[in-house]
């Protein structure tokens, strides 16, 4: 495979010819409306990212440029930016560019339309489903250290910890969707290794992070299977100003350490930028639950070490070639003692390495191509053991490799029309000691998305996604998008989609057994094949023979239909208010259900497609700068997730839902009704967060504030009737204070950082993943020429 790749890429440079071109000059003086010299002024050439400051006399200069044009961008703090298309001949080119006063205006998490992710020509800025960016500076005020850190603190999403069974992921929730149904991608490519369902998210350091891309909804016209709920796409740092490096550390609660080197440097007259960075993060752990867990923690110590670098150069003036490569390592051990003289050790170790290439080419028609080929390798090592007496108890070995690889095609007809395609394939293999005989996963695509600007006031965007899996047939997924301005201040936006989800490989073919819990997991496709061998072993007790019929067949790919309407309000460019609402309609969605009863009072469960599931709701969210330098922003989701089938059982009576509803405070029992029933666990009704960032410039302080609040959810059926009622377990309703306070010192090559997460010490012994007070201190110093 890696061969075969290794010939197209070599096809595709032998096509294009790398003759030696003539050089231009760029020379150029930025100035404000009165003609005062601005200095520290940024200019950057596009397509090939040729980027340079102004001096004190406000000239800036670039020499051995590619001949042809280019779209120059002039931006400076406080100012209005300045954007040309120009043309570079052979002679100096001198430009006079004069940049006026700024209006106050939000800084909007959002993405400019001429800003294109190097590595992939996807704009997902123009995708049907509702799309947020979180910029490189917000994420430095936060003073987050982690992916889950940043994530959990935007509208409509939560952040969902799965420690049981020795897993240690941390994984996002998304208006509704789990995380196994939101797709993890760095820089377009997407990440893989899950633990039971959930990409853990804490692997990712945000060190090296330039913005993040939020898509919500049915996602799958773009990325494929995994993306029914969305996708969260990372854009990692590109395109050096000038050579420069940085060193950042952070120390505080449960010792948490946190180490970043990095460098960046531009080469062959910035016609070439390669990035550098590694990270060491530590954590002791914590321990929510100390009454029952006497030794111990629920969230486990760990060391995490991660690297990841990035080059990228252009050959010609119309071909670049881009590699990048991570590796990450997390190793952790801990160990439990529950109060009954027995003390188990659980680790486990993971690690991951990805690395991609690319080969991008503009053609002189206006197509533009680019070639991309992907590998990942995952591989986790976890184990339990008794302590005392040094055996084992449980024991996964999980690797999973996949080869990737895409070409896609951009072309723009006109200004107002543009369309993106592409093809590509991917070979997907896993290897696991509880999985049986899984094979491998062999999947085919090819999409086409269309932008149309109709008019000033209407646009429209549209798509369509085919794809082939060798166990899944065929699917194909539209998506069409809108946005009208129904005035100059006022404007609809509205988006549909259609997603699909293959069943992954340990639903399929997974034989898992969990003594801490005492259940065990049998794969859908495994599973008579199983419970025969188990029953002729005398290990089980009960059979339910009528659903092992109903299950004893290959499940079915899970589809899901989004809606999003929302109306965007700017009365004033300080000013912003979006309201929203959503649904995405889910057909055949998996999940876990007992088939049988082994002996010892062992719970054996397997998977099946529930009918019919909907997540539905209202999203709001508002921003005003009141005054210059202060920022004020707020969110808040209503969410009902339901199984709709639950409702339809109940109302007819059927087993096991029309079992009678225990009130243990009256010790009263009655006949459920279709009112009763709540929603899926781990949904919460209600979101809220409040951000308000303030930076005095004449001190080169920052202060910001942020409280995010989560209403009450669901964490398990307590009386024993299959679905979630008022009378169940619930986790309560909480809020979360964080502050970031930063300083910059010495022309702003030093910043000291001082971050208080969670000042009111709010925990839970259902929640073991959420630490109490954390404070942390930490210095920045980055080297670079004034």
């Amino acid at each position: 495979m890696l061969k075969l790749y290794a010939i197209i890429f070599f096809l595709l440079f032998c096509q294009f010819k790398l003759a030696a071109q003539d050089d231009g000059i760029l020379k150029g003086t930025v100035t404000d409306n009165k003609g005062k010299a601005l200095a520290g002024a940024t200019v950057r050439l596009e397509p090939d990212g040729h980027n340079t400051e102004t001096n004190g006399q406000g000239n800036f200069s670039f020499t051995k440029l590619f001949t042809g044009n280019y779209l120059m961008t002039v931006s400076m703090v406080g100012k209005a930016s300045y954007q040309a298309n120009i043309k570079i001949t052979k002679a100096v080119n001198h430009l006079m560019i004069k940049l006026s006063d700024e209006e106050q205006e939000l800084n909007e998490v959002a993405v400019s339309e001429n800003r294109v992710a190097p590595d992939h020509l996807l704009k997902l800025e123009r995708s049907a489903m509702p799309v947020t960016v979180i910029s490189r500076r917000t994420i430095e005020l936060m003073g987050s250290r982690r992916l889950d850190e940043v994530l959990k603190e935007q509208t409509g999403i939560a952040i969902v910890n799965n420690i049981g069974g020795g897993a240690r992921s941390v994984g996002v929730q998304m208006q509704g969707f789990s995380s196994e149904y939101v797709m993890i991608l760095i820089d377009g490519q997407p990440m893989v290794g899950r633990n039971s369902g959930n990409f853990d998210l804490s692997r990712i350091s945000v060190s090296n992070i330039e913005r993040i891309e939020i898509v919500k909804g049915a996602s799958s016209c773009l990325f494929g299977s995994e993306a029914l709920g969305g996708a969260i796409n990372i854009v990692t740092r590109y395109g050096a100003l000038q050579p420069q490096a940085l060193i950042a550390t952070s120390y505080g609660s449960l010792n948490i350490t946190d180490i970043t080197l990095e460098g960046e440097t531009p080469f062959a007259s910035q016609r070439g930028s390669a990035n550098l960075s590694a990270n060491y993060y530590h954590t002791d752990g914590f321990n929510t639950n100390p009454k029952y867990l006497r030794q111990g923690t629920t969230a486990p110590p760990y060391d995490n070490y991660a690297m990841q670098g990035r080059v990228r150069y252009r050959l010609t003036p119309g071909s670049t070639l881009g590699v990048s490569g991570r590796y990450g390592l997390r190793k952790s051990f801990m160990s439990k003692d529950f109060g009954l003289g027995i003390i188990s050790g659980d680790s486990q170790n993971e690690q991951d390495l990805n690395l991609s290439a690319t080969f991008d080419h503009h053609f002189r028609s206006g197509l533009r191509s680019m070639s991309r080929y992907y590998y990942t390798n995952f591989r986790s090592d976890q184990s339990v053991d008794w302590q005392q007496t040094h055996s084992g108890i449980t024991k996964d070995v999980f690797v999973q490799n996949l080869h990737r690889f895409e070409q896609q095609f951009a072309y723009g007809v006109n200004n107002d029309l543009k369309f993106t395609g592409g093809f590509g394939g991917s070979v997907e293999k896993m290897n696991d000691v509880s999985l049986n005989n899984p094979g491998s996963v062999n999947n085919a695509f090819a999409f086409l998305q269309g932008d149309w600007q109709m008019n000033r006031n209407l646009g429209w965007v549209a798509g369509l996604r085919y794809d082939l899996t060798n166990a899944y047939g065929s699917k194909l997924n539209p998506s069409l998008g809108l946005q009208y301005k129904i005035m100059p201040t006022l404007t609809l936006k509205t988006g549909a989609g259609t997603g699909f989800k293959a069943p992954d490989f340990k639903s399929r073919y997974l034989v898992f057994y969990n003594p801490a819990a005492n259940y065990l997991v049998i794969g859908n496709e495994v599973l008579r094949q199983t419970l025969n061998n188990l029953d002729k072993q005398g290990q089980i007790s009960e059979i339910r023979t009528f659903l092992l019929n109903q299950l004893d067949q290959n499940l079915q790919a899970e589809r899901s239909t989004s809606l999003n309407l929302s109306l965007e309000w700017k009365p004033k460019d300080n000013i912003k208010l979006e309201a929203g609402v959503f649904q995405h309609s889910l057909r055949n969605q998996i999940n876990s259900i007992q088939v049988a009863t082994g002996t010892g009072n062992r719970n054996i469960f397997t998977y099946q497609n529930l009918p019919k599931a909907v997540n539905k709701g209202v999203d709001l969210s508002f921003a005003v700068s009141p005054v210059k330098n202060l920022e004020l922003s707020a969110g808040y989701q209503y969410l009902i997730a339901r199984d709709l089938s639950v409702i339809d059982s109940i109302k007819a009576g059927h087993y096991p839902y029309n079992q009678n509803i225990h009130d243990p405070a009256t010790g009263n029992s009655y006949a459920p009704k279709p009112t009763d029933y709540w929603g899926i666990e781990n949904r919460s009704r209600h979101m809220a967060n409040f951000k308000a960032f303030y930076n005095y410039r004449p001190w080169n302080t920052s202060l910001n504030i942020r409280i995010n609040y989560r209403g009450k959810y669901p964490f398990g059926d307590r009386n024993g009737n299959q679905f979630i009622d008022r009378y169940d377990t619930f986790v309560n309703g909480f809020w979360m204070l964080n502050v970031a306070f930063e300083k910059k010192l010495m022309k702003q090559h030093l910043s000291i950082r001082l971050t208080v997460d969670n000042i009111l010490n709010y925990t839970d012994p259902l929640m073991p993943g959420q630490p109490g007070r954390i404070v942390l201190a930490g210095l920045t110093y980055r080297l670079y020429k004034d």
